[in-house]
């Protein structure tokens, strides 16, 4: 299941992405996207992780604070 994860704090970077979701099985991938003009974050990324593992992260990180900053996880949706 692949997850998006919002509102991040610009200076979390893929390795404390990964770190954060690991705590809920082994990430197959974590990503902040970066705006490459500006190099820094966009203050979103995504995680890729077993269904299952990926509902409990969604249970317990979505809406918590990381940094002082409320950010989302939920399940990417389709984009048509």
């Amino acid at each position: 299941m692949k997850l998006y994860v919002g509102n991040l704090p610009y200076a979390v970077d893929d390795s404390r992405l990964r770190e954060l979701f690991g705590a809920f099985g082994a990430p197959l991938s974590a990503t902040v996207v970066i705006d490459r003009a500006m190099g820094r974050s966009k203050g979103y990324g995504f995680v890729e992780m077993a269904d299952e593992e990926a509902r409990k992260a969604i249970a317990a990180l979505n809406q918590s604070l990381l940094d002082g900053r409320t950010i989302w996880v939920n399940e990417e949706s389709a984009k048509g």
